[in-house]
């Protein structure tokens, strides 16, 4: 399943992703990844919970965004939840070029058991329908 946070910036919706990855380690009994743009997060997540920055990894547009997620699902079957913070800051791009990523974010999440939590940076009037029904 995909749950996508979508407001402004400066909204809290990094300080809620982490207190529910925080929360989620507790009963979770997969392993839990958070992705976010740098490790500024790091002291702030469980322990348990793997944080990767990907300002080390260059991804330029959602395909290459998309294949990072695979390489981190086939090193690692036990993910049962990964929380994706600011995807506008990890891609550049235009989200309404996005909706691929989208379709094959939800094929993923059904064939392999994966939550997935996702913050986009943004006015809630610019919503592209493809992301609506996946909004919290």
């Amino acid at each position: 399943m995909i749950h996508v946070f979508y407001q402004k910036r400066g909204t809290g919706k990094t300080k809620a992703l982490i207190n529910m990855a925080n929360e989620k380690v507790l009963n979770s009994k997969g392993h839990i990844v958070f992705i976010d743009d740098d490790k500024r997060n790091l002291f702030q997540l469980h322990r348990s919970v793997r944080l990767i920055s990907t300002e080390d990894y260059k991804l330029k547009d959602y395909n290459c965004f998309y294949g990072f997620l695979c390489g981190i699902l086939s090193e690692d079957y036990d993910i049962d939840t990964i929380f994706i913070d600011g995807l506008s800051n990890i891609v550049c791009g235009n989200l309404s070029n996005a909706a691929h990523l989208f379709f094959d974010l939800d094929k993923l999440s059904k064939e392999n058991n994966i939550e997935f939590y996702i913050n986009i940076n943004s006015e809630e009037n610019e919503i592209p329908e493809f992301i609506k029904k996946y909004v919290a």
